[in-house]
């Protein structure tokens, strides 16, 4: 029996196969785009995935703008934040944040979805959200990817 056969693959930050994907965010529900989103960002599709190493692709999403939400929840789903200040709490509902920024809801449900932790902060870095169909790495040839077909 050959038991070098049987040795696990570790990736490092050298050995890590790292790619240029396109996400066409169109008509996408949000929360099942930032789980496929999130999958390609951790590498979770590589045979050589290692969870404590950053292995995954840097992703680009394009259509940002076109993204949808189902049932109430333009109207329901409210984004939180603080100021640090007494009475400073701030919400904003889904509607409203994408007529002012509608980079952000993509990019906070990805963020969500990735680890709490220095990798997580690593990863989030790999994601490039445009709402238009213009981005500026056509230079690094990215691939476009259909995000039904990730898992």
């Amino acid at each position: 029996m050959d038991t070098l056969s049987f040795k696990t693959k570790s990736a490092n930050k050298a050995t890590a196969n790292k790619k240029w994907v396109v996400v066409d965010a169109n008509e996408e529900v949000l929360g099942r785009l930032a789980t496929g989103v999130a999958f390609l960002l951790r590498g979770k599709h590589k045979p050589e995935f290692t969870p404590h190493v950053d292995c995954g692709d840097n992703v680009i999403v394009i259509n940002a703008e076109k993204i949808q939400l189902t049932g109430n929840k333009w109207s329901d789903k409210e984004y939180v934040r603080h100021t640090g200040y007494p009475g400073g709490q701030r919400i904003v509902t889904a509607e409203e944040l994408m007529a002012k920024k509608p980079t952000d809801m993509v990019e906070k449900a990805v963020k969500g979805m990735l680890p709490k932790n220095r990798l997580g902060r690593q990863l989030y870095r790999n994601l490039y959200v445009y709402a238009g169909t213009e981005h500026p790495h056509e230079a690094q040839k990215p691939e476009v990817v259909n995000i039904k077909d990730i898992k």
